[in-house]
């Protein structure tokens, strides 16, 4: 029986699956994140190691029994990167075909009904790329943020939130609930020691303050109200960038869901979703709900001529729950 390897690398981890033809997985590892820009390649190729280690020692298999493997790397950006990300693999000595991609995709593979779409990522960061029904081409965004323009993850709405808090100090815009978010979250005196502190960088604007912006615009803050619903019409542009250069706006197809920003619910989606439809109505919103590494493993077996299913899909979704609640997993 041939197995197939999936590899779920992050920032602040890293997931490994080994399964078999039938979509039945059997072992399972974990370590930390191992994205080269924040642990150097060396820092890469240990996080991938244990866990493989880990995922071998589960399943009671050697190395040699794999056939093939799909790789989803945090920090993939760039087709320049390719030869070291290559390099690290082959490091592994696993010797066998494999796809590399940069970790939006599993998601999208695991999350779109027929494996292809575009997927959108919104936890502290975003990110979105898309695949075509062939997994011939691909349509994505540069995933550098605020730099780029690109919004938003829970850094872009914090970021826009302190700007609509200073709008407040200087009577350019309303009073808002998001000043106490922020001196909360900072420690800050006041408003204006709130304001001095972030621009002298004694005080940040950071992700975790994502949850209370959600809460504080349901509890009728207009200001938060609007600020979410422009970051749902911006990760509606992302999709529609990617939705443009793969020529899908005729075309009926996934548009899946992930990270800890979507947990936000309708008043993030429903703007997002009215941006996208109104340039390609066929797009359905899809949450993720199981681990993007079960997209890496159909991108693995894919690798060897094995075509996804609905019916192999739920299978390596179920018994890769399975094994990662066996491990403790920390599922993110």
């Amino acid at each position: 029986m041939g197995y197939y390897l999936g590899v779920d690398l992050g920032g602040s981890k890293t997931h490994i699956v080994i399964a078999n033809e039938k979509g039945v997985a059997v072992g399972f590892g974990e370590s930390g994140g191992g994205n080269h820009q924040s642990v150097g390649y060396d820092g890469m190729y240990t996080a991938l190691q244990t866990a493989l280690a880990d995922a071998l020692k589960s399943a009671t298999l050697k190395a040699a029994q794999i056939r093939a493997a799909g790789f989803g790397i945090a920090g993939y950006d760039w087709p320049s990167e390719k030869g070291m990300m290559t390099g690290v693999i082959d490091r592994l000595g696993l010797g066998v075909p494999y796809e590399l991609v940069n970790d939006t995709i599993p998601g999208l593979v695991a999350g779109a009904e027929e494996g292809w779409g575009v997927g959108v990522v919104s936890g502290t960061g975003c990110n979105c790329r898309g695949w075509d029904r062939e997994h011939q081409r691909e349509g994505r965004v540069t995933g550098y943020g605020i730099m780029m323009g690109e919004a938003a993850g829970g850094t872009e709405l914090a970021y826009r939130a302190m700007q609509l808090v200073g709008f407040e100090w200087m009577q350019r815009g309303p009073k808002t609930a998001l000043t106490q978010v922020f001196i909360n979250a900072t420690g800050a005196k006041d408003m204006e020691d709130l304001l001095e502190g972030y621009t002298e960088g004694r005080y940040q604007a950071k992700a975790e303050v994502a949850p209370f912006i959600f809460e504080v615009a349901r509890q009728g803050d207009m200001v938060a109200q609007d600020l979410i619903r422009w970051a749902g019409q911006e990760l509606g542009e992302m999709a529609i960038s990617v939705i443009h250069q793969l020529d899908f706006e005729q075309l009926e197809f996934d548009v899946v869901l992930s990270g800890s920003m979507f947990e936000g619910g309708p008043a993030l989606v429903d703007p997002m979703r009215e941006t996208i439809q109104k340039v390609a109505p066929g797009a359905r919103m899809v949450r993720l709900d199981v681990p993007p590494v079960v997209g890496a493993v159909l991108i693995g077996m894919e690798k060897d001529g094995i075509k996804s299913n609905p019916a192999l899909r739920k299978s390596l979704a179920d018994s890769v729950q399975v094994v990662m609640q066996a491990g403790n997993a920390q599922q993110l």
